[in-house]
């Protein structure tokens, strides 16, 4: 069974390829849209469990790729988090990462989780990239909306420590939910982020009726946000969902893609 797959449509703004190690996710964020593309309810859905066989066969995919001439980064992961505390014992992200590097193969981290995921920071390297999910720099807020996932500043020292061994750093800021916490985190971060990747929020239809998010200008947004990050003069790119409130077709890049799509 093939793990690594091609990705379409709003993941194909993140990587090209991506694998997903867990069927679930246990960091219960209110805004996930994963058990609806992963056809699940949320209670269970909110109860992870490791794919079977899933070391053996990416590895059978690195090798496959390994002999296409084939070495785009692999994201791990994109409908899960490859830190679930299940990853604390099972290590299979881990196990993952060496097996995708036998092959020559470089992987993308994302993930809400870095306390478990430094561990393995001793695997990356320049050709890798290790990025987080910030969505609110308040401690408060962030436990609202992501209860079980890593608070904001920890994700951020992740990033300061990665980025001080030379691995390099990327940050998801989305969903956009509260653009006023979105620039405190460009802020907070910058430096030591290589690339930003930024997109609104959506499935607004779907979310509790007291975390109902109204009366956002996106276009506002977005022109802002780009004007910041030119004069952070950083690598960036602002998702097709974003580029459209701003009148276009396709997401809005700045920066080296060759590892950021």
């Amino acid at each position: 069974m093939s793990i690594i797959y091609e990705t379409k449509g709003r993941a194909r703004e993140y990587f090209e390829l991506a694998a997903n190690l867990y069927s679930g996710c246990d960091h219960g964020c209110v805004y996930c849209y994963a058990a609806d593309v992963t056809r699940k309810p949320r209670d269970e859905f909110a109860r992870p469990q490791a794919r079977l066989n899933v070391v053996t066969d990416i590895e059978k995919d690195a090798k496959r790729m390994n002999n296409q001439g084939d070495d785009r980064h692999v994201l791990l992961c994109f409908t899960t988090d490859p830190y679930q505390r299940l990853e604390k014992e099972m290590k299979i992200t881990r196990r993952a990462i060496e097996a995708l590097h036998r092959y020559g193969i470089p992987v993308a981290i994302l993930t809400k989780a870095p306390t478990l995921a430094t561990r393995d920071f001793e695997l990356l390297g320049p050709a890798d990239a290790f990025g987080v999910t910030l969505t609110f720099l308040d401690p408060k807020r962030s436990l609202s909306w992501e209860p079980r996932a890593d608070l904001p500043m920890k994700r951020i020292q992740a990033l300061k420590e990665a980025n001080k061994r030379g691995i390099p750093t990327w940050v998801s800021l989305e969903p956009v939910i509260d653009p006023t916490e979105t620039f405190l985190l460009i802020e907070a971060t910058a430096g030591y982020v290589d690339h930003y990747k930024v997109g609104p929020l959506n499935y607004k239809n779907k979310l509790p009726t007291q975390y109902q998010v109204n009366g956002v200008d996106w276009k506002n947004f977005g022109q802002n946000v780009s004007m910041l990050l030119n004069s952070m003069d950083v690598s960036y790119y602002l998702k097709k969902d974003l580029a459209r409130y701003m009148g276009q077709e396709e997401g809005i890049r700045k920066g080296d893609f060759s590892k950021w799509i």
